[in-house]
């Protein structure tokens, strides 16, 4: 086989990688693990392919993806619908994992779409760090602006809180180019920013500091936000349950996203008024929705469909 002429397509699935090559019948399959993911990068090493073509799966690609990226080898995500148009153009109308595997070798061939690495996250989460430290910066300074007497000192306080601001439209203006410049992120902050009472800080917060938002279920993605009941049980006493640990910098952000939510929001505002209206604690109330909130944007991204066309009345019943 001619390594320089090397092309090959993976169907992606949940459990499998189906892989193919074009003009070969070479095939393999690994499991969509760990462990399978890098016995297939162990194949494709050693094949050298001028490129790697697969599909955009909802997320069930980026793991693999990601070690694409690492291993060094040129690879793309596609849209599902352009293959499928594509393989209807070769008159392939079944959907089987093997016709599909070769057909993204061979559309990999013939459109030689431009590789992509996988989005490195890293640049903007040190934004998105520094974003927080203006904003307790500027917090503190204005507790100490309500302090000081001193007309010289109040003038100096006012003087870096205005620095400050500018400093912090800098970096939300940094930010948000650097979501527009990735096409991966641009399509989930769209996609977040389309729910009433999420922003730019909690969109961007979510993709930096909670990727797997839209991969796992609502359970997981709770409890890694740390917005999930906890059981605090010993023996046969039963405690309350309460929610603690996870990621404080997602918790924080969407906490404030939520207040805003519970007032503009159609689902969030009905689900806080029935909490509270069954006697739930504001407190505990408040939390639930954050629960709700963030659930409702792990499904759209899962489902790729904005607020208006994702099904939310089929989610607005009890939080578990």
């Amino acid at each position: 086989m001619d390594k320089e002429q090397t092309y090959v397509g993976v169907d992606v699935s949940k459990g499998n990688l189906d892989v193919a090559v074009f003009a070969s019948e070479a095939r393999w399959s690994f499991p969509n693990t760990p462990v399978g993911i890098k016995k297939a990068i162990a194949v494709l090493t050693e094949m050298a392919p001028v490129l790697v073509v697969f599909e955009a799966t909802g997320g069930l690609e980026l793991m693999f993806w990601a070690a694409l990226t690492e291993a060094g080898i040129k690879a793309t995500p596609i849209n599902p619908r352009q293959m499928r148009d594509f393989a209807k153009a070769k008159g392939h109308l079944a959907k089987t994992d093997t016709i599909d595997a070769k057909v993204i070798a061979h559309y990999a061939q013939a459109m030689q779409p431009r590789p992509r690495t996988f989005p490195d996250t890293q640049d903007l989460k040190e934004l998105m760090a520094r974003r927080s430290q203006l904003v307790e910066m500027i917090s503190a300074e204005k507790n100490r602006l309500g302090a000081a007497r001193k007309v010289g000192i109040k003038a100096d306080i006012k003087a870096h809180i205005a620095w400050l601001t500018s400093r912090l439209d800098d970096v939300d203006l940094e930010v948000r180019q650097a979501i527009k410049a990735n096409p991966a992120w641009r399509e989930k902050d769209a996609l977040l920013q389309s729910t009433p009472g999420v922003g730019p800080t909690l969109a961007a917060t979510l993709l930096t500091q909670l990727p797997e938002l839209g991969t796992l279920n609502r359970h997981q993605v709770a409890a890694l936000a740390g917005v999930a009941p906890l059981n605090r049980d010993s023996g046969a006493m039963r405690g309350k349950r309460a929610v603690w640990g996870g990621r404080a910098r997602v918790r924080g952000v969407l906490y404030m996203a939520t207040l805003v939510a519970t007032r503009y929001n159609p689902v969030i505002r009905a689900f806080y008024k029935r909490l509270c209206s069954a006697g739930k604690a504001k407190k505990l109330a408040l939390t639930a929705c954050m629960r709700k909130l963030l659930t409702i944007l792990n499904s759209m991204l899962k489902r790729h469909t904005t607020w208006i066309h994702h099904p939310i009345p089929a989610l607005v019943g009890p939080c578990h």
